[in-house]
């Protein structure tokens, strides 16, 4: 009775054997292939449950999804002789199970090496045929759309991939021409800034020449015209003192001598010695007015 009870779980032990060892599965996301004695006999192998002859049969799955290769900075060289600092990567995913492992043992590292070394060729060819401009702006998305055709045509008959695209990512110039360049505009830069200084220096000066002149030519037409009008009016003074005398003289005089005490007596400190017969008491002494 006892050993009954043991035949379900060897029973059971030997299935998950066989299930462990006899079958495989395959994803949606997965390309895979099977081996008989090291030889590929079926790299078509659609995504579900499959059986293989332990011994016999090898299975080798890999990743179908779109894999990305990250170059190295690399330099190129220009039509014009001129040399880049590029960064670039490209997308790809199997195109053919079968060549890819037969090209790359089914290992994603040997196929990032060589699809690196045919980027590399690729870019060194499509910048030496164009100038600097052009790979920078001019004609970037065809240099692109041509390296990528180009790859295409070489990994999927010979690695068995297929680039779906390669970009670059960015274009410098070497460090030691940055700094030079950085060097020239920054000098460049200064002798701007110092002709501007210069212009503008020029400018202030003429500016501040011309108001002195304007201020000089103010201040003679102010003064020119203040010394007409202090004529004019020491003139009509001059003409109404005529008149105001002519009309009455004694009322005239009695004016003129009320503004000479006031002038005379207006500083205490001032001394006078006069004659008590003096005109200059005339109107004083008697006290009588006109």
């Amino acid at each position: 009775m006892k050993t009954t009870g043991f035949i379900p779980l060897i029973a059971l032990a030997l299935l998950g054997l066989f299930a462990s060892n006899c079958l495989f599965v395959v994803r949606e996301i997965d390309r895979a292939v099977l081996l008989t004695f090291g030889e590929v006999t079926n790299s078509d192998i659609a995504p579900g449950l499959h059986f293989r002859i332990p011994g016999v049969h090898t299975v080798r799955i890999f990743d179908g999804r779109i894999q990305t290769l990250d170059a190295e900075t690399a330099s190129y060289l220009t039509a014009e002789k001129n040399y880049l600092e590029v960064d670039s990567f490209a997308k790809w995913r199997i195109f053919n199970t079968a060549q890819f492992y037969t090209a790359t043992s089914g290992d994603e590292v040997v196929a990032n090496n060589l699809l690196a070394q045919r980027i590399n060729t690729g870019l060194r060819n499509e910048f030496g045929e164009r100038t600097k401009h052009e790979v920078v702006s001019g004609q970037r998305d065809q240099l692109m759309t041509e390296l990528t055709a180009a790859l295409n045509q070489f990994s999927q008959q010979q690695l068995g991939i297929e680039v779906v695209d390669v970009r670059v990512k960015k274009i410098d110039l070497p460090e030691q021409v940055s700094d030079n360049v950085y060097n020239r505009m920054a000098s460049e830069r200064q002798e701007e800034a110092q002709e501007l200084r210069s212009t503008g220096l020029e400018i202030a000066e003429g500016i501040s020449a011309d108001a002195d002149r304007q201020k000089t030519i103010l201040e003679a037409e102010a003064y020119r015209d203040a010394e007409r009008i202090r004529g004019e009016g020491d003139a009509q003074a001059s003409a109404i003192y005529a008149a105001a005398y002519s009309k009455d003289p004694e009322f005239y005089e009695f004016t003129r001598s009320l503004s000479a005490y006031r002038q005379t007596f207006s500083n205490n400190g001032d001394l006078l010695l006069l004659s008590p017969d003096s005109d200059f008491f005339k109107y004083l002494k008697d006290g009588k007015a006109p």
